[in-house]
Parts: structure tokens; sequence; C-alpha cells
């Protein structure tokens, strides 16, 4: 359609200069069809065009006698001057477009070794992530998640870093380094927590921080939690009750330690067979609608029914994005977990 439309704008001025006769002057807006190409083809098109609307100019001036007079004249210097701006016009767009092209690739890149896929199961879980970055042309944001297997089980973060751009990704790049060195080496979830900690201290400065929840799923039927200043993990059981496992204490976010409040303490969660623990950041709960009202996470924990933890938690990222009615304003990241159970039945 868009690759037409230079073609059909010269068809049109000739047609009308034709039948209204060179009194009205159509003539010179010849020149739209390499100024339209410009704007959508390459430099190579949009001269031809140019060059064909040239052509196209010459033959309606000598039909109508325009170059006897200047107006014959000056309707080509308009052609050739519209096609030569449509040209330098469409070399720096395609410029443009190569470099944006390679910027993608580097997010891309650097995602997926910021964000590493995670597998889809471990053990008796069953594991499926949803991030969406609310810099598009980036893909990239400050949120950030990690599955590791420990010798005492799965252990889990998931967090976002107070504001945006690459100085939020450094920062996510620094918890999640230290969080898979520590998720191996440290005994119990607190040590993990502390060696975050320290590790971004030395790099944020300022009142910079990063909310965080820590999760060890082990063979018992508890999860053992660690939160800094996130919001609580939703939980879905089998009979259809919901609820959020908050900590017993509200702590600071990771990189506060200057103020010397004590680190949270680790707490336990009831799951087993058939629960689902769905890990999020704030990007999810505080997107608004069109009438200012925040997403009702927990009114929408029927969307996870689906046998497919991917599918059910692209059912909540499609809701979202429905809520919004629009890109979203900040990076929403989901994790879901889930044993591999479909509502009290096992898996073979």
């Amino acid at each position: 359609m868009l690759s037409a439309f230079p073609y059909t704008v010269m068809a049109v001025v000739s047609a009308v200069d034709l039948t209204a006769g060179p009194g009205v002057g159509f003539l010179p807006l010849v020149s739209l069809g390499p100024a339209f190409a410009g704007l959508v083809g390459g430099w190579r098109r949009t001269a031809m065009i140019g060059l064909a609307a040239c052509l196209l100019c010459v033959g309606l001036g000598m039909y109508n006698d325009l170059f006897e007079s200047r107006r014959g004249l000056t309707a080509l210097l308009s052609v050739v001057g519209v096609t030569v701006a449509g040209v330098a016009a469409a070399v720096m767009r395609q410029r443009r477009e190569a470099e944006l092209a390679s910027v993608r690739s580097i997010a891309e890149v650097a995602q997926r070794v910021l964000l590493r896929p995670v597998p889809r199961g471990m053990g008796p879980l069953r594991i499926a992530v949803s991030y969406t970055s609310a810099v598009a042309e980036a893909r990239i944001g400050g949120d950030l998640y990690e599955v590791v297997t420990s010798p005492s089980g799965v252990r889990i973060i998931v967090g976002d870093v107070q504001g945006k751009g690459l100085e939020a990704v450094e920062s996510a790049a620094v918890v999640l380094g230290a969080f898979r060195e520590a998720a191996h080496d440290e005994p119990d979830l607190s040590a993990v927590g502390e060696r975050v900690e320290r590790a971004l201290s030395r790099h944020l400065s300022g009142e910079r921080f990063v909310t965080a929840v820590l999760a060890e799923i082990g063979d018992g039927p508890f999860a053992t939690m660690l939160n800094f200043g996130h919001p609580a993990p939703l939980i879905v059981r089998p009979t259809g009750a919901v609820g959020f496992a908050a900590p017993p204490d509200r702590s600071l976010p990771l990189g506060l330690t200057v103020h010397g409040t004590e680190p949270p303490l680790p707490y336990k969660v009831p799951f087993a067979h058939g629960d689902q623990l769905l890990f999020y950041t704030d990007g999810v709960t505080e997107t608004r609608d069109a009438a200012g009202r925040f997403y009702p996470l927990d009114d929408r924990a029927s969307l996870l029914k689906d046998p497919d933890p991917e599918a059910a938690l692209r059912s909540v990222r499609e809701d979202l994005v429905e809520h919004a009615d629009g890109p979203l304003h900040d990076d929403a990241a989901m994790l879901l977990v889930r044993y591999r159970t479909v509502y009290g039945r096992a898996r073979r």
C-alpha cells in the first residue's frame, strides 16, 4: 500500500493537471511522489521515483507549453530539489534504522546474559517467567529474576531496581551476579541476602536501592522467604483460596544499610502439591486503567488455572496489558512457581 502511494500521487496530480489546464498550476505537486518515497523507501527507489517525476514534469510542461515561460523551469527545479531532499532523508533514515537495529541486537544479547532463561522444571517444580520492559526499544529494564539449584533446594530472587536506564541495568547485573554465586555457596537464605547486600552496597551511591524477595523451596512442605521491601508474592491454593505471602515485619530494600536497620528475618510459607507462588514486581500491581484503578492481581488469580504455567502467565500478561489499555509505563516481571500437580492430581 505505502510502496504504491508515490505513484498514485503522481498519477492523480497528472490527471488533475491535464483536466484543469496549465492555468491552475498543479504541475509542481508532482514532487509529492519523491517526497513520500523518501519517507517510506530506500534512497535508490526514491531516486528512481524522482527521475520518473522529472520526466513526467518535462512531459506535462511541454504538453502545456510551460517551458516557454519560467513556470515550466520552476516546476522542474521544484521536483529536482524535492528529489534530492528525499534521497538525503532516505539515506539518513536508513542509517538511523541500522543503528536502532544494532542497539536492539546488543540489548537482546545483554538481556540474555543478564536475565537468562530459567528452566521450565526443577525437581517437583514447574516454572514460567514473563518480562515486559517499559522501554520497548531496548527490551530491557531494571526488573530482575533468577532461579538457581543449590544443595538446600531451589533458590529464587525477584527484584526491582529503583530508577531506569543503564544505571538500573548495571545495578540489576550486580544483584544477579552476587545472588548466583551466593545461592550455590551459602548454607541458608539469610547468608545469601547478606552477600547480595554487601555486593550492592559497594556498587550503589546516594539513596538508590533495590527491592527484592528471595525464596528457597526444599523438600519440605514450606517455602522459606526473605523480603527486602518487595511486594509480597501471591499464593494460590488448589482450593482456589488466594492470599499474599507477606513477611511478619516490613524491611528496607537492599542498598539502604546506611540507615542501620536490622536485616529482614526469613519466614516460612506453606507450599505443597497444587499450590502456586506468583512473584512479581510493582510494575504489575501499580499498572492503572483509564480510571486510575490499580491492577487487581489477587482478583485475577483465576487466570492461573491453565495446566501449562507458561500459558497461565501469558493470560495474566495479556489481561494486564488490556487493563492498561496501552503500553505499560513501568517494567513488569512475573515468575510463576507451581508443583507438578494439576489441581490435586500428581503428574506421572
